[in-house]
């Protein structure tokens, strides 16, 4: 079984995100979890890679009053920490953001039971069924948390609400089958890179269980069973190699895919590490600072003929 894999405690949850045009067909509200079992170097949401819950700073939000200070009896809070917050002092009482008048200060990830995130949704019924929209589980890995999960897409679906999973592709496959996959119209399947060592140097684990898995689940989806897209986030020298890209296009054409989505790279994820407190690793790496080219996609989508690339 992959390592830490089907939690069974409660998640914590991000956001609920409503009105969402990007991660499936139709007006979509995205379930952001809270935690992943891979560690991206280019996480477009590093604050969900911890399952715990964080503090996060916002510089630009911040209007000097210091009320936060008045109220933190930790002295975790510091105008001259280029961070503010010390986090090894920080014991996430959370009084800081309570007292914060801007926002600037907030606690990231929250628990929400099922029921609370279905009223959630309820109140975006009416804009899946006039746009064919629906649900999507997202992160974080939601696979992290099966029974949760589980519960939750069950719920979903009484609604007559159409559900999509988006998985990094880390979890155990037969718990999946058993418990996600029946309540789930489709899985939105990340490939990252091909290589095994590249793999781990960037993402933090092997690839042996996602690759294991992606072919059990296209080979049931080209047999009927419930579709899976494969995507591949573009991301400058890592991902958008000629050597990936390669790599990913024959392992596709190998195991019958069709179709593959290829992920714009977004570089507005800079400013999320910082918040929580975090050193970005691809500092200094001027690709990964703008929007990739026009060009540059094109480039990447040239290897992939013979699919339909969307």
């Amino acid at each position: 079984m992959p390592e830490a894999c089907g939690e069974t405690r409660r998640p914590l949850m991000l956001e609920v995100k409503g009105n969402s045009l990007d991660d499936g067909p139709g007006i979509r509200t995205v379930v952001f979890f809270k935690g992943c079992p891979l560690s991206c170097v280019w996480c477009h949401n590093p604050e969900s890679k911890s399952t715990g819950q964080e503090i996060s700073f916002d510089p630009q939000e911040c209007v000097g009053c210091d009320s936060c200070l008045e109220v933190c009896d930790k002295e975790a809070l510091d105008r001259g920490n280029p961070i503010f917050v010390t986090r090894d002092k920080c014991d996430l009482c959370l009084h800081c953001a309570d007292a914060c008048p801007s926002g600037a200060l907030s606690g990231v990830g929250r628990y929400m039971e099922v029921e609370e995130v279905v009223a959630a949704v309820k109140k975006d019924l009416p804009f899946f069924r006039t746009s064919g929209g629906g649900v999507t589980l997202s992160g974080g890995e939601p696979t992290l948390f099966m029974d949760y999960a589980s519960g939750l897409l069950r719920r979903l679906r009484e609604m007559g609400v159409h559900t999509i999973v988006e998985t990094s592709g880390h979890f155990d496959l037969g718990e999946f089958e058993e418990k996600m996959l029946p309540h789930t119209d489709a899985v939105y399947f990340d490939l990252k890179l091909r290589d095994p060592d590249e793999h781990r140097r960037h993402c933090g684990i092997t690839n042996q269980v996602i690759l294991e898995n992606f072919s059990v689940l296209l080979r049931s989806s080209l047999d009927g069973g419930t579709p899976l897209l494969p995507r591949i986030p573009l991301v400058p020298g890592i991902t958008a190699t000629s050597g990936n890209l390669k790599g990913l296009a024959a392992l596709l054409r190998h195991e019958g895919a069709r179709e593959v989505a290829l992920l714009q790279y977004n570089p507005l994820w800079f400013d999320k590490t910082h918040k929580i407190g975090k050193r970005n690793p691809l500092d200094g790496r001027e690709a990964t600072t703008t929007w990739m080219p026009a060009t540059e996609i094109e480039r990447c989508r040239s290897f992939f003929e013979g699919l339909t690339v969307l």
